[in-house]
């Protein structure tokens, strides 16, 4: 039965780690929803959290829950900060969002130690250096 159930594939979309003001040294960073799609994303649901040991410690993170409208075409948007101390944990970013009649989601995990300055590169529409997951 379950094989007959047909899971559309998310393509297009990114989840980015971004320095504020390009500076990998900054305490906080933004992640941003980037919509690469040629169609708008409609009820954008984020979830997000992180867990992992952190000096030693377990360390697990509130559940943070974003919702926005729509995301246009090609644009991108700011969903929340992040401290990099958090960086040593795994960061899991869950979207949800309306294709049309269908309801796509996808996980975006940031496994320890993932973003950091060696792991940049350039993040389309955003024009700045992230770290990205697609």
């Amino acid at each position: 039965m379950k094989r007959d159930i047909i899971t559309p594939e998310v393509e297009d979309v990114i989840v980015a780690a971004v320095p504020r003001n390009g500076n990998v040294e900054e305490v906080l960073w933004d992640i941003y929803l980037v919509n690469l799609r040629d169609d708008p994303m409609e009820n954008v649901l984020i979830t997000s959290q992180g867990h992992g040991i952190l000096d030693g410690r377990d360390k697990t993170t509130t559940v943070l829950r974003h919702f926005h409208q729509q995301l246009p075409a090609y644009t991108a948007i700011r969903v929340e900060p992040i401290q990099s101390e958090l960086f040593g944990i795994q960061n899991e970013y869950w979207i949800s969002f309306n294709d049309a009649d269908t309801l796509l989601d996808k996980r975006f995990i940031f496994k320890a130690g993932a973003i950091s300055a060696e792991a940049l590169e350039a993040v389309p529409v955003l024009n700045s250096p992230g770290v990205m997951l697609r």
